[in-house]
């Protein structure tokens, strides 16, 4: 579960099924590559499913599979954790930590 983006993704699909694009707007910032490389990743350890549909124009969806909704439950404190401090950490210096 590494990578800055992989629980943005998984934050994003929480309440249900998503299209690339939608997935890409629900994530500012992230690159298109960036996208389909995270994506990949995480269908490849089982954390979404692809739902690829057969028609014209095509259609896919990317949702959650049961590990992933599991893992997004274990994360939910440590997102209640980031919003509850997000001043203190808004505050901290990161560009003189390099």
């Amino acid at each position: 579960m590494g990578g800055k983006w992989k629980g943005l993704i998984l934050f994003a699909l929480q309440e249900g099924p998503l299209r690339f694009g939608e997935l890409r707007r629900a994530v500012p910032g992230i690159s298109e590559r960036v996208l389909i490389l995270q994506l990949r990743e995480m269908e490849v350890t089982g954390l979404l499913h692809r739902e690829v549909y057969h028609q014209v124009p095509p259609k896919v969806e990317y949702s959650l599979t049961d590990f992933g909704q599991s893992l997004n439950a274990a994360m939910a404190p440590l997102g209640e954790w980031g919003e509850e401090h997000i001043e203190r950490i808004d505050a901290i210096p990161w560009d003189q930590m390099r």
